[in-house]
């Protein structure tokens, strides 16, 4: 449990940043609700009574420093990142403490990695740390145990729907944009931009799901975590065709609560393979709810930090600076993990 030590939440108002503040509390951390809309920070601490509310902007630094201000660590929830993260990031650099967000964004990501590697020594700087990009990069991480290196990696998500939050769309629009409308895949030890059409494949998950139609190279935050770290040249990425289409209609609407949590219906398994030579390993994780599973993955990464269970300092992604195998069992009250090697 937390000792009472206070964490910065940016853009705590948000679908992920109420499940995020909602977990610290839960953990025995003081939430310091955070972000641009001091209306929103103030309806947010009416169901969060005792928090202190401090508004900030990417644009006012001072702002920002005064959110930060006596924290242990900030957790960043607010997209797009391509806007937030290097504000931020700057922030947390000055004021001295540990800085994880939860970006799916590709590029925002790469970006915290390029522009930070030579200036965060002996900082603690987790980008993605998420369902996606995150959970992947501990999955994979995990699969691959004593191996240094392995041919290939693939990362199959199954989710029964995908009711995408504002921040999604926003975020996937900034990233389309960023990219000029190309798809983007890791091949050949190298992010690809490129435009071609993507597959349509089947994907064999554990029982009792199994053969499943996906779409191809559906690359989301992995393919700049694990090969971060991992030295894997070929990535390749799949999801479940119904999540696909799920995301891509304009009119489905956004998650709903289902249970007293404010989790939504929505199930997901993320089926992660290696393999070197002739030779596979494989780890599974399965939960509920997309949004609400990355709180106790930010939340787990910063107690974590704040308790000294680091491997290394710096810019770093999940499964480098954290024991992924343990890392994910210790999550067993949010989701199932199994590693098969």
């Amino acid at each position: 449990m937390g000792s009472g030590q206070a964490v910065a939440v940016f853009g705590a108002y948000g679908h992920t940043g109420r499940f995020v503040v909602a977990e610290l509390r839960d953990r025995g951390y003081v939430p310091v609700l955070s972000g641009r809309d001091a209306g929103k920070l103030e309806a947010l601490a009416v169901s969060f009574p005792g928090l202190d509310v401090r508004p900030a902007s990417v644009g006012d630094p001072a702002s920002l420093d005064r959110a930060l201000a006596g924290t242990a660590a900030v957790i960043n929830t607010a997209g797009p990142f391509a806007a937030t993260a290097a504000p931020v990031i700057e922030a947390a650099l000055r004021t001295g403490v540990p800085y994880v967000d939860v970006a799916a964004e590709i590029e925002a990501n790469a970006d915290t990695f390029a522009h930070f590697a030579d200036r965060a020594a002996g900082s603690v700087i987790v980008p993605a740390m998420a369902f996606f990009g995150g959970l992947g990069d501990l999955l994979a991480t995990a699969a691959m145990g004593d191996w240094t290196a392995a041919d290939e990696a693939h990362v199959a998500y199954a989710l029964s729907s995908w009711h995408p939050t504002a921040g999604t769309r926003a975020s996937g629009t900034v990233s389309r944009e960023r990219r000029d409308g190309r798809r983007v895949r890791f091949t050949n030890g190298k992010l690809d931009y490129h435009e071609d059409a993507l597959p349509s494949l089947k994907w064999t998950f554990p029982e009792p799901m199994g053969v499943r139609p996906v779409i191809g190279e559906f690359s989301m935050a992995d393919v700049v975590t694990i090969p971060s770290h991992l030295a894997v040249p070929e990535l390749h990425s799949y999801m479940t065709v119904e999540a696909v289409g799920d995301l891509s209609a304009p009119d489905t609407p956004a998650p709903a609560a289902a249970d007293e949590r404010g989790r939504s219906d929505q199930t997901f398994l993320i089926d992660v393979v290696v393999r070197s030579g002739g030779a596979e390993r494989r780890a599974t994780a399965s939960g509920q709810d997309i949004y609400a599973i990355t709180a106790p993955l930010a939340v787990e990464a910063v107690h974590r930090i704040l308790t000294g269970r680091t491997r290394t300092t710096g810019v770093a992604s999940a499964g480098k600076i954290f024991d992924a195998a343990g890392f994910l069992s210790a999550l067993s009250a949010h989701l199932s993990f199994e590693l098969r090697r």
